[in-house]
């Protein structure tokens, strides 16, 4: 039989003592770290079929009874499994109360696991971890076949075990069962080959060594991420289950798919021997004593078994760390600079002068403010609008458009701008298009503009507090929550008060555009020319007339006054004529004699029947009239609102933020609890003082291999 390595010639020839002690105590300072670990030291991936013993390989490398057992797939998250050496001593670790209450016969005070879901809790008990397992796998996918990349983290402490980092993985399955997703093939591969396509992993495939090892899926999916076999253990399961006059000293040998780790044949305990509760101790020794005595594998039985995978398993991921050290050294280099720059960010935790702090905050958060809304900013965004751009994308994109999109005639409809021009006349029928008329429905119409315009300071307003809660987010303000929060009410106060004024102006804007019609505006269209327009528009071959004495042409006539009573019908009219006109209908419906008796009028008198030619001409007068000044007001509108609020609260806070925020924060009896850090704070330079500390003991620790 091939020997795998020249360091493994003997069971005991692990490796020299003083790289294990280096390693030892590399792992012990990222596990005493109570942060998250930078530096992803290499682990060993158990990878197999489904029910093909990774299970019972795991178990047997612990010396425990742990893992969840059954039919279909068991292992539905990856466990991440560390194994830590830890000396036998008889400290009692405060879990009398557990062993005493222990369904585990092999519970001690010397072996117990630690999930880091539930850090600080003990697991003398490894019935509980089994529990816990599958508590918290349940937790994340149900009760059914389903299955999640989530990990659950494990660590158990023992003298019995060597130190390893090993991660189970779901067994490979081909046909979904039962609930399982139609999927759950290709879940579990993508699974699988995230964790095993990274250099620094280690291959455990385990295969059942009573099945052709071409067929084996766990080396199949091994061999594409790993193909010339350079970081693939293989481990065989079942070998006493093998035929009568079957081995497999020639896939032992490399000579059916050759891995440069090598293979190691192990025996587990059967369904049978788990039924039974047969301990692992005794599975060991069955272990022990099966390849001692087979014609095969005794001479080379210290090469076979579980104990030796442990060992073997141990030095590979020695070396690999080894082979990795310059890799390693360079990762806890970048990581040292890192939490030692995020270390000087924080700052330390004794500070200056509180006056002088403060006052420094106020001057530099002013003097952003500026910059921020002047686009003078240092941190100009490439991709968005920032800062006063947004305001400028308000004034000039969304207020503008909004009012233009005021329409006067989308609640003022031709009915009633006629009775308007009736009411306006009063008891006399008017000569000409009503003043009156024009001016009641264009000042109505100006007065919806005051909406949009508040809207639009609203929106500035909104834009000020993006910007203030921008800059606050600033590592500085969430040292100091005291303080942020303080800036933050300072100033939202500060833009509540701008506000009355800004919105009292905008009012203001409006009412001097709705209070004063201002008809002799040069851009304005005046009753002559509308009259003109609407003349020509409706009598457009009209031929000039020309006065027979001079030969001169005659102008243009005045528009006729509305007949004097437009309710009734011409002289000598018949009953059968049409009848428009602003009670048309309403007398339609009356014959003569029913007429002359001059009934009251109705409680409620209403526009009734189709305009008339001449009321028709007076409307369109009258629209004409209002689209051309509404538009003075809009175009004035748009112009003068932007200033409004620029003068009076974006200017203003430029201006006045240093004075205000000084008056507000500036007092002797509050400096010191402003500058009370966060916990936060306090915790993460704790962290980051750890992880500096840590890294640094790293540092010579790895600095002492060559």
């Amino acid at each position: 039989m091939a020997v795998d390595t020249p360091s493994l010639s003997t069971p005991g020839g692990i490796s020299d003592p003083g790289l294990i002690k280096l390693v030892n105590k590399l792992q012990d300072v990222f596990t005493t770290v109570g942060v998250n670990n930078p530096i992803d030291l290499p682990q060993i991936v158990v990878v197999g079929s489904q029910s093909s013993g990774k299970s019972s390989v795991l178990e047997n490398i612990v010396g425990r009874d742990f893992l969840p057992r059954g039919s279909g797939i068991v292992t539905r998250r990856p466990l991440v499994l560390q194994l830590i050496n830890r000396p036998d001593d008889s400290e009692t670790n405060g879990g009398e109360s557990e062993l005493a209450h222990s369904t585990d016969k092999a519970a001690n005070m010397g072996e117990w696991g630690e999930f880091l879901h539930i850090p600080g809790q003990k697991f003398y008990d490894f019935n509980k971890i089994r529990d816990e397992i599958s508590r918290e796998t349940e937790a994340k996918v149900g009760r059914n076949a389903g299955i999640s990349p989530a990990p659950i983290n494990l660590r158990i402490y023992s003298p019995n075990v060597l130190n390893l980092t090993l991660v189970d993985l779901p067994g490979l399955t081909r046909v979904p069962v039962g609930d399982q997703p139609r999927d759950i093939e290709k879940q579990i591969r993508d699974m699988i080959v995230k964790y095993i396509q990274k250099s620094n992993a280690i291959i455990l495939a385990v295969t059942a060594a009573n099945v052709d090892l071409a067929n084996s899926d766990g080396l199949k999916l091994a061999r594409e991420v790993d193909p010339e076999g350079q970081r693939t253990i293989g481990v065989l399961t079942k070998v006493d289950l093998m035929d009568d006059g079957t081995d497999v000293v020639d896939i032992l040998a490399g000579r059916i798919i050759p891995l440069r780790l090598g293979y190691v044949p192990v025996v587990n305990r059967g369904q049978r021997d788990i039924d039974n509760k047969k301990p692992i101790n005794a599975a060991l020794e069955a272990e022990k004593n099966f390849f001692d005595n087979h014609k095969a594998y005794r001479n080379k039985s210290s090469y076979c078994g579980t104990p030796y995978l442990a060992r073997k398993l141990n030095l590979i991921l020695m070396m690999h760390i080894k082979q990795t050290l310059p890799d390693i050294k360079a990762r806890i280099s970048s990581s040292l600079q890192k939490y030692t720059q995020e270390l000087d960010t924080l700052g330390p935790s004794i500070l200056g002068n509180s006056a002088n702090i403060i006052l420094n905050i106020i001057t530099e958060f002013t003097n952003e403010w500026r910059q921020v809304l002047d686009g003078n900013n240092t941190e100009l965004s490439s991709t968005e609008l920032s800062g006063g751009a947004r305001i400028s994308f308000v004034f000039h994109e969304l207020y503008s458009n909004g009012v233009k999109a005021v329409d006067p005639f989308d609640q003022v409809k031709d009915a009633d701008i006629r009775i308007i021009l009736y009411n306006s006349s009063g008891p006399s029928p008017a000569l000409f298009v009503g003043t009156t008329a024009f001016e009641n429905i264009v000042k109505q119409q100006i007065k919806r503009l005051e909406e949009p315009s508040l809207k639009c300071a609203s929106l500035v307003y909104d834009e000020l507090v993006r910007i203030l809660t921008q800059l606050l987010g600033k590592n500085l303000y969430r040292r100091y929550p005291t303080l942020k929060e303080k800036i933050h009410n300072v100033v939202i106060s500060f833009f509540k008060k701008a506000m009355e004024p800004t919105n009292k102006l905008v009012k203001d804007l409006v009412a001097m555009e709705s209070c004063y019609i201002n008809t002799g505006h040069p851009d304005f269209l005046n009753g002559h020319r509308a009259m003109a327009i609407v003349n020509e528009k409706h009598q457009p071959s009209r031929p000039v007339q020309v006065d027979p004495k001079t030969g001169k042409p005659l102008p243009l006539s005045a528009t006729p006054a509305r007949a004097a009573s437009p309710t009734l019908l011409a002289s000598g009219g018949q009953d059968g004529e049409s009848n428009s006109g602003f009670f048309g209908s309403f007398f339609a419906a009356k014959n003569k004699k029913k007429a002359a008796a001059m009934e009251a009028p109705p409680p409620t008198l209403k526009a009734s029947g189709t305009l008339s030619e001449r009321e028709g001409i007076e409307v369109e007068v009258i629209k004409l009239l209002i689209t051309s000044y509404y538009n003075i007001v809009r175009r004035t509108m748009i112009d003068m609102v932007p200033k409004a609020i620029m003068l009076n609260l974006v200017q203003f806070t430029k201006d006045e933020m240093q004075k205000e925020l000084l008056e507000n924060m500036y007092r002797q009896t509050e400096l010191d609890d402003l500058l009370k850090e966060s916990d936060y704070t306090t915790r993460r330079r704790k962290e980051c003082q750890q992880m500096v500390e840590s890294l640094s003991r790293a540092s010579e620790i790895v600095s002492q291999v060559q």
